[in-house]
């Protein structure tokens, strides 16, 4: 039945022992058996953020400009070493959004927008072309915005085509997008190449760097091969990246970018039409948590360069452990090679959604993917300590299904 408002209230350690009571049969994330929506750098990390978020609990980002300077001061820095990161030129600008998909939001108006002044048509339709791999919160905005998705398939190795996207490029096309990395195979798109397409194109180019956006730099200085995917190439437009995932801030924070001001000039919202006056907003929404700007301050600030590195490698250590030990079960293949801490698996001979059931049975909460079929994993340090309970499991269910391999297929559908 559906819930009545309640006529009178409860005792506040009442209400609080009925939180923890509904609370006991979700996912066990700390436990480390949920495949993603939690990321955790250290049990000190994460008191920091939540001591922030807390100094700032009450506090409204909208009114940074006006009444919380300090979360304008605070927002601002974030944004600086945000775009220092990112190899933005001087005159790149920013924001902070409440996550991934408002930044990819954020993006795409702020692109069509621009093309609509340099066209000199107020309806041009637009639309924009990207891998099949691509988050479908470019969809999401299209459809509010009634612009056109065009989904073209991957090359072999699982990552964008850039060829493929210009055989669909035509002269209403506003936008690319490559993404740093992908979220279904954790695979980094060729941005170097799809930089000099949308050059040559005259077309903007969106990063989706929500993911590794925060951890693939690091990556990087440790030696690992990752390829330029930010600012530094100068076909790149706009690039988001979250700071809630491996930024390791509490949740919402994240952040976009753009080239110049002439770009990053369509991003927010200014409107002079009611009775209060002038409307202003950094972006599509209105209120903001003023605890989530605190917490990422604080968090980048803490940890610094030197800190991020070294979550990085024992991410990286971390990493090479899981693959080398799915790699080690007969049968088991990594869709692709990721470079960061995000890969999907499958099998040639047996079902893999039969072994993410079994795995579901054993308390594992399955990611998967749907073309091709494999279990699917984002992880973080809350990962580190059941690798080799997870390993050990994934084995046994291998096991298991390869002996009653002739036993129907899963019925298990990726969703997320």
């Amino acid at each position: 039945m559906r819930a009545r408002f309640p006529t009178t209230g409860r005792p506040a350690s009442d209400v609080l022992a009925s939180l923890r009571e509904m609370k006991a049969d979700d996912a066990d994330w700390r436990g480390g058996r949920v495949p993603l929506y939690v990321f955790k750098a250290s049990d000190a990390v994460d008191e920091l953020g939540k001591a922030a978020f807390m100094e700032f609990f009450s506090e409204n980002a909208l009114g940074a400009r006006r009444a919380f300077t300090s979360l304008k001061r605070m927002e601002d820095e974030v944004l600086g070493m945000a775009l220092d990161l990112f190899h933005a030129p001087d005159e790149a600008v920013g924001a902070m959004t409440t996550g991934g998909t408002e930044s990819v939001i954020q993006a795409l108006q702020a692109c069509r927008d621009w093309n609509r002044a340099r066209r000199r048509d107020p309806h041009h339709r637009g639309n924009i072309v990207l891998p099949e791999t691509a988050h479908p919160a470019f969809d999401k905005g299209a459809r509010l915005m009634d612009i056109e998705v065009r989904r073209v398939p991957t090359g072999p190795d699982l990552r964008a085509d850039a060829a493929r996207m210009a055989a669909a490029i035509d002269a209403d096309t506003i936008m690319l997008v490559g993404s740093a990395p992908c979220f279904p195979f954790g695979l980094i798109d060729p941005i170097a190449a799809l930089s000099d397409l949308a050059l040559a194109r005259d077309v903007w180019l969106h990063v989706d760097a929500c993911v590794g956006g925060y951890l693939a730099p690091f990556v990087r200085r440790l030696g690992h091969a990752i390829p330029d995917f930010d600012f530094a190439l100068p076909g790149v437009s706009s690039l988001s990246a979250d700071l809630h995932k491996f930024g390791f801030c509490p949740k919402p924070a994240s952040t976009v970018f753009y080239r110049n001001a002439d770009k990053g000039g369509h991003n927010g919202f200014d409107l002079d039409v009611w009775p209060s006056g002038r409307f202003r907003t950094g972006t599509i929404v209105g209120t903001r948590p003023g605890g989530g700007v605190a917490a990422a301050w604080a968090t980048l600030t803490h940890l610094g360069e030197a800190g991020y590195v070294e979550i990085a490698r024992q991410l990286m250590a971390m990493m090479a452990r899981y693959r080398a030990g799915i790699e080690a079960i007969p049968g088991l293949q990594i869709h692709g090679d990721p470079p960061l801490t995000l890969l999907a698996f499958g099998a040639d001979d047996i079902d893999i959604f039969a072994v993410a059931e079994a795995m579901a049975g054993r308390g594992w909460l399955p990611g998967l993917t749907q073309r091709p079929k494999g279990i699917h994993r984002m992880m973080s340090m809350i990962h580190a300590g059941t690798l080799d309970a997870y390993l050990g499991d994934l084995a046994a269910c291998v096991g298991e299904i390869r002996a009653r391999a002739a036993l129907p297929e899963s019925r298990l559908t990726a969703s997320y």
